[in-house]
C-alpha cells in the first residue's frame, strides 16, 4: 500500500507515529523521543529519525507536541464548539513535508484544557457518528467529556492518574504497594467505601501503610484499595456527569477496564473503545481537513 501521510501522537514522554494508506495503518513505530525531553529545536530531529525511510508526506500531529513547552504551541478553541478537528501549520514544511498540529480545546469557566484527548473525541465521533453522551478518558488527567450534536459541550478533569503515580512511586505507600493492576475485590471495597464514606479518605490512605507493617497486608490488595479509593472519590465528584448518561470510556485496556467495573457497579453499563482506534480516527479526520485547507 502507498504511505500518503503519517499519523503522529506525540505526547510528554512518548512519540507514536504510524505510516497511514488513507484510513489505513501500513507500519506502526514507537519513541520515547517525547516532548519532555526535547528543546524546540530538537523536535524536527527527532521526527527526522523516527520517520527514516518514509516518504516525505504530510505529518498530522496531536498531543503535547502542540504545547507551549513543545514544537509549536497550538491555540485552543473555546467550548462550546465542533468536534471537528483544527490544525495550526508548522514553519517552513520541516523535513520538506508538512506538519500539522492539531490544536487543544479551552474552557473559561471554570477553567480547564485538554489537549490530545480532543482527537480520541473526534475519532469517537467519525466511528460513532451519532454519538450523544459523556466520553470517559482515563489517563494522567482523567477527562469527562459532554459531546451533543457533533459539539464538545463542556468538561471537567481530575488529576487521579497523577496522584496515583505520585503516591505509589514517591510516598511512603511506596513500600507497600505491590505491581500490576491489585487486586479486584479489594478495588472494588474500596471503590463503594470511597463513595459513601469520602470523609473517611484520608486516613484510609494512611491506614495501608499501617496495616502493611503490622498485619502483612497483601501488596496487591494494598494497590487495589489505593486505586479504588482515588476513582472512587473521582466517581463521586462526577456523578453529574455519567448518572443517567450514555458513557463510553475510551482508553488504554487495562485502565479502561477499572472505569467500565467502577461504574458497572454503579449501574451505569459503559461502552468502550480503544485509546488507538479513537486516537487513529480522529487524526485521519484531522487530516481530511489538511486535504480541504
Amino acid at each position: 500500500m502507498t504511505i500518503n501521510w503519517i499519523a503522529a501522537d506525540w505526547g510528554t514522554t512518548n512519540l507514536r507515529l504510524w505510516a497511514m494508506s488513507g484510513r489505513k495503518p501500513v507500519e506502526a513505530r514507537s519513541s520515547d523521543q517525547g516532548m519532555g525531553g526535547l528543546a524546540p529545536d530538537q523536535f524536527a530531529p527527532a521526527l527526522a529519525r523516527a520517520t527514516e525511510g518514509w516518504p516525505a508526506v504530510p505529518v498530522i500531529a496531536c498531543g503535547m507536541v502542540g504545547s507551549r513547552q513543545g514544537w509549536i504551541e497550538a491555540p485552543y478553541a473555546p467550548v462550546p464548539c465542533a468536534a471537528t478537528p483544527r490544525l495550526v501549520a508548522l514553519p517552513g514544511d520541516p523535513g520538506g513535508r508538512p506538519v500539522r498540529v492539531v490544536c487543544g480545546i479551552r474552557q473559561d469557566s471554570p477553567a480547564d484544557v485538554m489537549r490530545g484527548e480532543e482527537t480520541q473525541i473526534a475519532g469517537l465521533l467519525a466511528l460513532e457518528p451519532d454519538f450523544d453522551g459523556i466520553a470517559c478518558l482515563p489517563g494522567t488527567h482523567t477527562k469527562w467529556v459532554r459531546i451533543s450534536a457533533g459539539e464538545i459541550c463542556n468538561f471537567v478533569s481530575f488529576m487521579t492518574g497523577e496522584i496515583f503515580a505520585l503516591l505509589s512511586r514517591q510516598s511512603v505507600l511506596r513500600h507497600s504497594l505491590g505491581e500490576g493492576q491489585g487486586d479486584p475485590a479489594a478495588f472494588r471495597t474500596a471503590l463503594s467505601d470511597a463513595m459513601s464514606r469520602p470523609e473517611r479518605g484520608y486516613a484510609g490512605l494512611f491506614q495501608l501503610r499501617a496495616e502493611s507493617l503490622l498485619s502483612g497486608l497483601d501488596p496487591s490488595a494494598a494497590r487495589g484499595r489505593l486505586s479504588g479509593t482515588l476513582i472512587g472519590w473521582e466517581l463521586a465528584a462526577a456523578r453529574p456527569w455519567w448518572l443517567g448518561s450514555q458513557v463510553t470510556v475510551i482508553g488504554a485496556p487495562a485502565l479502561a477496564d477499572l472505569y467500565v467495573d467502577a461504574l458497572a457497579a454503579q449501574g451505569v453499563p459503559a461502552a468502550r473503545m480503544s485509546a488507538t482506534d479513537a486516537t487513529l480516527a480522529g487524526l485521519a479526520a484531522a487530516h481530511r481537513r489538511f486535504q480541504e485547507e
